[in-house]
């Protein structure tokens, strides 16, 4: 499709079921009359709001109009988005956002900058309670782009999407031709602020929709249903021998192969997305190696973080796939990895839902351990006979073990893998963490599919109550 620029009512029909859309506050226009404002109105006053079905569920829409006073965001044009909010969160039905906006408007000062501020706590008093998805189509600067942020997943259109606090162009030395910080490309690689870049309009609502069918309508909904259909008992012989990436390994396991992947560009270390198994969602976090190693970093740690807790307010179950061999280490990573493991660890330790761990390579030290571990409340651990679970790898394990030794071996090679093998028997290999119930089972690879719906069908009926406080400080 071409990448041509729609209207905002155009963008709402493209995503919504054909004549489903209700507009709502239709005739609503601005009251500020100061600098000649009065002469501007605009009817909707530069926001489209209203309902509607979306692959036969119903949702709340805003598109704002850059065509009518630049889609600026006045005090009536907030009002009307928080008034959607106020009916989604009544009926349980997820808000999305279509937005572009040329910011907060400057004619109408206070009144809209605290009309603005009520859009924020409308989505603070949304987050957990339902779904909120923004789409970016242009301008989404200064306050907008926290409205972007305070939504739960944020998709943007990469030729003319833009989103910044500050401009580019204000920061000393730095021009947007030489660094443009508010460009699709710099936000999805560079800053957790983006899930998803398209690069079509058409594109973008065509993953808004299937997102969509990720999740369900409020926390209340206990199952979210894409609706992909598989074989159940469908064995994947091609995992048996491939070489271990997480992407393909999700995707084969998915229903119908479907893997709709988040934040793909920054991270990389850490994929997050959702998967299908048996009908219905399954939120996946899963180590992959870059560069030829799989550490943890800070930011693949603050990426997996948020997206788990939004899994666990809704009620989407948690997959975890385990392939690491330790902790990045760099300088830059001392400053926050300490902080960003214990967030995480944190996030999972207490979350409720039903929570599978699969260890498909390496499982070394304290990166084993909060991967969803036995030890941090993980329901079940599978593992393939592959795996290598430990405090490192084996072969320097038994070098610091046995270095003294060393020198006294005519054959130190012969030596030294008698040692190794000895020690991933009793130490580091699937089998013996199995013995010590660490993983409750090994698989193999070319059954995981059928072997992680079975587990989560007898997870189905999990209940846990949260530990009584008021929320947790970490």
């Amino acid at each position: 499709m071409g990448n041509t620029r729609m209207g905002a009512r155009e963008r709402i029909d493209y995503l919504l079921d054909d004549h489903s859309f209700v507009e709502l506050a239709g005739y609503v226009s601005a009251r500020n009359t100061d600098y000649n404002l009065g002469a501007k109105k605009v009817k909707g006053d530069g926001v489209i709001t209203g309902y509607g079905v979306l692959n036969d569920r119903m949702v709340y829409v805003y598109s704002q109009d850059a065509s009518a006073l630049g889609g600026s965001v006045g005090e009536m044009h907030a009002k009307k988005i928080a008034s959607l909010y106020d009916l989604a969160m009544k009926t349980g039905a997820p808000v999305i956002g279509l937005l572009d906006c040329a910011g907060l408007r400057l004619q109408e000062a206070t009144d809209a900058l605290h009309a603005f501020g009520t859009i924020f706590n409308k989505q603070a008093q949304a987050s957990g309670k339902i779904p909120q998805i923004a789409a970016i189509f242009g301008m989404c600067g200064g306050g907008s782009s926290v409205m972007s942020s305070l939504a739960d997943f944020t998709l943007m259109e990469r030729d003319h999407g833009c989103l910044f606090i500050n401009s580019p162009n204000t920061f000393a030395g730095n021009t947007e031709e030489k660094l443009n910080t508010a460009s699709a490309d710099y936000q999805a690689a560079k800053t957790e602020n983006v899930d998803m870049v398209c690069d079509s309009e058409e594109e973008l609502l065509e993953a808004v929709k299937q997102l969509v069918d990720f999740l369900p309508s409020d926390y209340q909904e206990e199952d979210a249903a894409p609706g992909y259909d598989d074989d159940l008992n469908r064995i994947i012989p091609e995992l048996n021998d491939c070489e271990y990436d997480a992407k393909y390994l999700l995707s084969s396991i998915s229903d119908e192969r479907v893997f709709l992947e988040l934040k793909k560009e920054y991270a990389p270390d850490m994929v997050t997305g959702f998967i299908c198994l048996d009908g219905e969602s399954v939120g996946v976090v899963a180590n992959q190696p870059v560069d030829g190693e799989s550490r943890l970093s800070y930011k693949g740690l603050r990426k997996a973080t948020r997206f788990i807790r939004f899994c666990d307010a809704f009620s989407i179950p948690l997959l975890t796939v385990t392939n690491v061999e330790g902790l990045r280490a760099n300088v830059h990573e001392e400053r926050r990895q300490a902080e960003a493991l214990a967030a995480f660890t944190a996030t999972l330790a207490q979350c409720t839902v039903a929570r599978i761990n699969l260890i498909a390579g390496a499982a070394y030290g304290t990166g084993a351990v909060v991967m969803n571990s036995k030890a941090i409340g993980a329901d079940f651990v599978l593992a393939w006979p592959d795996a290598r679970i430990g405090m490192m790898d084996a072969a320097q394990a038994v070098r610091i073990m046995y270095g003294d030794d060393l020198d006294g071996q005519e054959d130190q090679a012969a030596f030294l893998a008698e040692k190794t093998a000895e020690y991933e028997d009793l130490q580091s290999s699937a089998l013996a963490a199995a013995r010590r119930g660490y993983v409750d089972d090994i698989i193999e690879p070319d059954a995981t599919r059928k072997r992680l719906i079975a587990a989560y069908d007898m997870l189905y009926g999990k209940t846990e109550q949260k530990v009584a406080k008021k929320h947790s400080a970490i």
